[in-house]
């Protein structure tokens, strides 16, 4: 059976589940193997990264090598 078809069948056997708690228990496993993660993000976290895309956009971030120095800088002082 190749992955494609063994897909299939699951595909069919989900959408005759009305079990929401086992579906639940069949995502969380799904969730364990995806290889794309959903991050889940709340509305505070939405704006931060936001406003993180706007400051790259006009030139407000710092590079590797930028944060890299000023942490060794900072590091020396103390």
């Amino acid at each position: 059976m190749t992955t494609f078809e063994l897909k299939s069948i699951l595909y069919q056997k989900i959408a005759e589940i009305n079990d929401k708690s086992f579906l639940a228990a069949i995502n969380t496993i799904i969730e364990s193997k995806s290889l794309s993660p959903i991050y889940k993000t709340n509305s505070i976290q939405q704006q931060k990264v936001e406003e993180g895309r706007v400051q790259i956009n006009t030139g407000k971030s710092f590079t590797d090598i930028e944060v890299e120095n000023e942490l060794n800088k900072w590091l020396k002082e103390k």
